[in-house]
């Protein structure tokens, strides 16, 4: 297995471990929220519920992302993968609105206090997710995965909500009578931490699709490693953009004048051949051959 599908084969990994635990949890919880009579649980399993599919749409991506370029798509399936991690991005957004709709909602119907032993399943939830979170996030940044870090902010999330309903049953527990609707609008405050999560992960997808700049550092060490192969003299324009999990680099390099086509040829082989093989992540490189000008 190469380097490239080591990585596609990581980000799946790390999905389907987080799909199997939110399936568990999202049965768990709305078991819980319905005999333990919490909103807030309920809320959370129908946001784990969502993150099933959220999974599932990540795993696609990755999937498509991972297929070879062909004569239809020549530049590969890459932006398979940016616009897997926009879709979860507006479905955490969509499910913040969901949740507040209901919060609002449950807080004005009156109801009974939730039982006190879904405290401790909210505990559990909390160390699941917050550790899935991590694991998932991980693996997305070691192979510079948007839809892969989107996921992990869903479990993040739902780690979130599960907190604040924890605080919102304490209050309700504690307050008894008057304090019914506490989870409820703890509920509601977790929403808008979603939203902040979805729109923190909704703009690098959108970057990756409209070909933002991948960053300085990423250019630097492209004109580092250029400027390092033998008879290059100086680097002039380098243009990156990121489809999915690789790079696709446009460098002009200067070469002595007085060199043949031939020579010169040979050194844009070597500095696309040492891109290739030095930057993780490299797919494409055009290099454009120019007369070295000490004068410039």
């Amino acid at each position: 297995m190469n380097a490239r599908e080591s990585d596609f084969a990581h980000g799946e990994r790390a999905v389907a471990f987080g799909l199997v635990v939110n399936a568990l949890l999202a049965v768990a919880k709305l078991l819980a929220g319905v005999v333990g009579n919490s909103y807030a649980l309920i809320a959370d399993a129908v946001e784990s519920t969502a993150d099933i599919f959220a999974s599932m749409i990540v795993w696609a991506g990755l999937r498509i992302a991972s297929r070879a370029p062909d004569e239809t798509f020549p530049y590969g399936y890459g932006r398979a993968e940016s616009l897997a991690g926009a879709i979860v991005a507006l479905m955490l957004l969509g499910a913040a609105a969901g949740i507040a709709v209901e919060s609002v909602r449950e807080i004005v119907t009156p109801h009974h206090v939730p039982a006190p032993w879904t405290l401790a399943v909210l505990t559990i939830v909390m160390f699941v997710k917050w550790y899935s979170s991590r694991r998932v996030r991980t693996a997305g940044d070691a192979i510079g995965s948007t839809s892969v870090r989107s996921d992990a902010a869903h479990h993040l999330s739902d780690a979130v909500t599960s907190a604040a309903a924890f605080i919102g049953i304490s209050i309700a527990v504690a307050g008894g009578p008057g304090w019914e609707s506490a989870d409820d609008w703890a509920a509601l405050v977790a929403s808008a931490v979603i939203v902040y999560n979805g729109v923190r992960m909704l703009k690098p997808a959108i970057g990756d699709l409209m070909d933002r700049h991948p960053g300085d550092a990423v250019v630097a060490e492209v004109r580092r490693i250029a400027a390092a192969v033998p008879g290059v003299r100086a680097i002039e324009k380098t243009v990156v953009r990121k489809a999915g999990l690789r790079y696709f680099i446009e460098i002009h390099v200067q070469a002595d004048g007085t060199a043949s086509l031939e020579a010169a040829h040979a050194i844009g082989g070597h500095v696309k051949a040492v891109l290739r093989e030095q930057l993780h992540g490299t797919a494409g490189v055009i290099v454009h051959m120019e007369p070295w000008d000490a004068g410039r």
